[in-house]
């Protein structure tokens, strides 16, 4: 998801671009205001709260602020992402999207601040007054504003220069100058954001040959479990000696000693745009594994394509690499290949559920010759992207 937060004083002209962003980039809009608003008309439980507490002449509480944000976006996941219009206004805020975005396997990409010289900002906000007749746009209510958004936004500034997600925008100028601005910025950030793709399937379902396909032609980093385990058992290190005999049988390695290897090897080659992940994630617990060893280098699972071969056409594949210098030791017994086959269903299949409850599946035919296969894996992959753009 592309999720952005749009930061500036009153004035700044964060409405007007807040609308032709949502138009470009398909995002859902986020402006706590907007929501209080519309949870109030609606009557429902959320509003009244808000209502009663609002009559009172007292703030609306960060802890129902967030209910109303996350009822938001858990409603907008047809979009490519979100764009949070004046929010967060505190340290506690940012904290509290930091967690609630985490928590529902997604992040800010970028808080862009629209940068608007004081003067300008008071001319402004008075013309606005003129025309909207709009009682707090008055020069006494602008000063006030414009020291209270100084006072309590600059650590929330800092919070994301921290974060080196902070990107200052020249706010003057006309709509469309600044427009472009922003486009920029935000394309340059989308180019450092990995794209991640896990790629599932049987055993069989063609997942090395097509991985690593998609691994040069879209400057992706091709890791296979399977590849990484064979090359700690040629060189004959600790965790080869321990693998082999598992591996010779065709059953799963421990996550322990799997994970420790994705890590050395993503930490080894990251400055290309992403990664394939073939054979991992393989269970619903490697899946989670996978979301927090990406999550602490900043990143996430962008999507998730299953390569779906018939169970015959499987097992002519496999049977067929025995006979080639590319065999494994599972190809060349139907016992082992039915058993692999058998773990795939009931282990790795509800991977692919996993992936879907976020909306970042889809599953292809992956039956015929490479050339035609890859044809379509691209396809899927190209859509993938476009959505996360």
């Amino acid at each position: 998801m592309l999720n952005i937060a749009l930061f500036g004083p009153p004035g700044a002209g964060k409405g007007t671009q807040s609308a032709l962003l949502i138009e470009k980039y398909k995002l859902a809009y986020i402006s706590t205001g907007d929501l209080l608003r519309q949870e109030i008309s609606e009557d429902t439980p959320l509003g009244r709260k808000a209502k009663d507490t609002i009559d009172r002449g007292q703030l609306v509480s960060d802890e129902l602020i967030v209910q109303l944000i996350e009822k938001r976006i858990i409603a907008s996941a047809d979009k490519n992402g979100i764009l949070f219009d004046g929010f967060p206004r505190t340290m506690v805020q940012a904290y509290i999207l930091e967690g609630l975005l985490l928590k529902l396997n997604t992040s800010l990409a970028c808080m862009l601040s629209l940068e608007v010289p004081r003067e300008e900002l008071v001319n402004r906000l008075l013309e606005r007054g003129k025309v909207s007749d709009r009682s707090d746009d008055n020069l006494d209510v602008i000063k006030f504003r414009l020291e209270e958004y100084n006072n309590k936004t600059k650590p929330v500034a800092e919070f994301y220069m921290d974060r080196d997600k902070y990107v200052p925008i020249d706010g003057v100028g006309q709509i469309s100058e600044v427009f472009t601005r922003l486009v920029e910025s935000i394309d340059k950030t989308l180019q450092n954001v990995w794209f991640n793709l896990v790629l599932t399937g049987a055993p069989g379902s063609g997942k090395g040959t097509q991985g690593r396909l998609l691994a040069r032609k879209y400057n992706l980093y091709y890791i296979s479990t399977g590849s990484l385990l064979r090359r700690e058992i040629k060189a004959g290190s600790e965790i080869g000696i321990k693998v082999k005999d598992i591996m010779d049988r065709g059953e799963l390695v421990s996550d322990e000693i799997v994970i420790r290897l994705i890590e050395s090897e993503i930490r080894q080659h990251n400055n290309v745009r992403g990664f394939v992940f073939k054979g991992f994630p393989r269970t619903i617990v490697q899946a989670y594994i996978l979301d927090g060893l990406l999550r602490r280098l900043d990143s996430s699972v962008s999507y998730c394509i299953e390569l779906n071969a018939s169970t015959i056409e499987s097992i002519k594949r496999l049977s067929a690499r025995a006979k080639t210098p590319q065999a494994r030791a599972y190809d060349v017994n139907t016992d082992l290949i039915i058993n692999r086959l058998e773990e795939y269903q009931e282990k790795t299949m509800p991977v692919a559920e996993f992936y879907s409850r976020q909306n970042k599946f889809a599953s292809m035919n992956a039956q015929g010759d490479e050339t035609h296969v890859f044809e379509r894996l691209c396809e899927k992959v190209e859509a993938a992207m476009k959505m996360l753009r």
